[in-house]
Formats: structure tokens, C-alpha cells, sequence
């Protein structure tokens, strides 16, 4: 069932084209999900992203067992995988771009040079830097886009 599931996650509206966009540049994209690591590694995969961090789900005799191996990832988690990977790949928090939509994106976007809610909860409309409320995430280049024009 889950492979169903998989196969026919429907993706972000944008969400392709933006990845690739930013790999053309050299960016380093990646996830950080409350969801599970079956689906986000299924995104990695196909859209070629730096990394994914999910939960894994404990599976025993081939059953899912409710549990969650190793850390899981809450608030806290994203914004400390923010930090991390711009520490790995040397690029300085400045230069970070965070988007999410849910309560539990807020300490990464915070956290990031650039914090982007997109099509999200009110409180984090509120603490964002910019808001996406009606465009496709093709909407965060052209952000971007501006942005660099800017330096």
C-alpha cells in the first residue's frame, strides 16, 4: 500500500521546477519533515535533493509498529538540520533560505537567512520575512530571483 501511496504522492505544485532551477545554480536543496522517511527519501531520490531528514518508522515482521526510530523530527530538529547542513557544506547562515508552512517550520525559518511561509498557517504568516499566499512554489525564485538582483 505504501508504495501506492508513493508512487502517486502528488508533489507541490512548482515544487520540480524550483529544485532544478536552484541545482542549475549550484544550490544545495533539502527537507526537513515531520513526515516519514519512505516518502521523503522517495523525494530525494527522484528530485536529486542534498539531503532529507524524516522519521523512520519501526517495521517489525513486516508491520508497523507505531514507534519512531531515533530522533524525531520536531521543530527544534528542523531549524538544528538548517544549521547543520550549512555548517557541512560551509555556507554561511546568512545565506540560508528556510520555507515552510506549519507552526513547526517556525524556529528553522526564523533560524534561516530568509524565511518564506508559503501558503501557511496565520502564526507563521506572522513571523515570516516574506509570504507566499497564492503562487506556486515557483513564486520562491522569483523572490530569490529579486533578491539577488538586489547584491
Amino acid at each position: 500500500i505504501l508504495q501506492q501511496v508513493r508512487e502517486n504522492l502528488p508533489l507541490m505544485p512548482g515544487l520540480t521546477q524550483l529544485v532544478l532551477k536552484l541545482e542549475t545554480l549550484g544550490w544545495k536543496v533539502a527537507i526537513a519533515s515531520g513526515g516519514f522517511t519512505f516518502f521523503a527519501e522517495y523525494l530525494r531520490d527522484k528530485l536529486r535533493l542534498t539531503a532529507v531528514v524524516a522519521n523512520e518508522l519501526e517495521i517489525m515482521d513486516g508491520k508497523f509498529t507505531g514507534n519512531v526510530i531515533g530522533d524525531i523530527v520536531d521543530a527544534q530538529y528542523k531549524a538544528k538540520t538548517l544549521t547543520r547542513l550549512a555548517q557541512e557544506y560551509e555556507i554561511p547562515l546568512a545565506q540560508t533560505v528556510a520555507i515552510g508552512d506549519g507552526a513547526n517550520d517556525l524556529p528553522m525559518i526564523k533560524a534561516a537567512g530568509l524565511g518564506i511561509a508559503y501558503h501557511a498557517k496565520p502564526k507563521v504568516n506572522e513571523k515570516a520575512e516574506v509570504t507566499i499566499r497564492h503562487a506556486d512554489l515557483m513564486g520562491v525564485f522569483c523572490i530569490l530571483s529579486g533578491s539577488l538582483n538586489q547584491k
